[in-house]
């Protein structure tokens, strides 16, 4: 089983991740963020190496949902996932001129290549969250690389991230992060769990 948790920088994924793991007893999967050897040097310039970051994810986002294919006995939660990649942050970079059109271009071929060999998740969990809440978070976590992202960027990634949603089609459940602060208050949490019970084992409350 395959749940992934999609949103913008600072919406909560990887706290939601941590707590959906050790509520259900799935494995958790996280984004490469502590050891990738491009981060840094993109955020310092963006244009240079916005290519060869996304290049980066995909590619270890396409290793994720193999070896998650590999394991259907395992339950998995994923910390984002290989189509924000390709719809959200690679079009919002070429639409600000940091990603060429050929490389962007060469991007979305090996994407579709990708795609002929990905299953959707059995339920894609979307943290849906304003820019003022996005920025916030950012910058309690402190990442010293993160400083320099303005506010277009996050703006643009929110409205392709809602572009996509429109358009998923696979089984979604959409979460508010700017008014469910689930890392703090259980009853938020509880109905996040009872959502999933809902779509993923058809279970109801008592009282419905």
């Amino acid at each position: 089983m395959h749940i992934a948790i999609a949103g913008n920088i600072g919406c909560g994924k990887t706290t939601l991740t941590k707590m959906l793991a050790k509520h259900y007893g799935w494995t958790p999967m996280f984004e490469p963020v502590d050891h990738n050897p491009y981060l840094a040097d993109y955020y310092a310039d963006m244009a240079r190496w916005a290519f060869n970051l996304q290049i980066y994810f995909l590619t270890k986002r396409f290793q994720d949902v193999v070896d998650i294919a590999r394991h259907p006995e395992r339950a998995v939660v994923q910390d984002r996932t290989i189509f924000e990649d390709a719809r959200i942050f690679a079009p919002n970079l070429h639409r600000m001129g940091r990603m060429s059109d050929r490389d962007f271009d060469t991007y979305t071929e090996m994407f579709n290549l990708m795609m002929s060999l990905v299953k959707l998740p059995d339920l894609m969990i979307y943290i849906r969250s304003g820019v003022p809440n996005l920025v916030n978070q950012i910058a309690k976590r402190g990442r010293e690389y993160e400083k320099t992202m303005g506010i277009d960027f996050l703006l643009g990634l929110n409205e392709l991230y809602e572009e996509w949603i429109k358009q998923y089609p696979g089984r979604l459940l959409i979460v508010d992060g700017d008014t469910m602060k689930f890392e703090s208050d259980p009853e938020a949490f509880g109905y996040i769990t009872e959502q999933i019970d809902r779509r993923l084992f058809g279970i109801f409350p008592e009282e419905d």
